[in-house]
């Protein structure tokens, strides 16, 4: 159950409609989340009161199509399914809005079980009744 924050220069609801499923769909391909957790803030900066700021870092021009997107999750996929991830957000993002690979910049943050409460108050993941993963009696 990642949860997705997108931003994104421009304010038009199709295009952020479109860049949140284009992320949820890599989501679901590559790392196997099931279609109904998702779990998204979309921000479109008009330019004026709210807005982004990039560079050229690594080379990669930016332009005002840029796009960032922070995925927070469980620990414990591998490199290489986080590569597979950055490639399937970037290519579905191309193909359903036009914008540049080079244009998507993604980020992974990692937790654990008990960084997680989905309501009331409990971490669901990891009741204070049970026993912490790794230790034993």
């Amino acid at each position: 159950m990642p949860f997705v924050r997108i931003d994104a220069l421009g304010t038009d609801p199709a295009r952020l409609d479109a860049l949140g499923q284009a992320v949820q769909d890599a989501l679901v391909e590559t790392l196997g989340v099931p279609p109904e957790d998702r779990f998204q803030v979309l921000t479109g900066h008009d330019g004026t009161t709210s807005t982004l700021r990039y560079g050229d870092h690594l080379g990669l021009r930016k332009d005002e199509s840029v796009v960032f997107v922070a995925v927070t999750m469980r620990a414990g996929r591998s490199p290489g399914l986080k590569r597979t991830l950055y490639r399937r957000i970037a290519g579905l993002v191309h193909e359903r809005t036009g914008t540049a690979p080079r244009n998507v910049v993604v980020t992974v943050t990692e937790n654990t079980s008990v960084d997680w409460s989905f309501g009331d108050g409990e971490a669901q993941y990891a009741p204070a009744d049970a026993e912490p993963a790794g230790t034993s009696s």
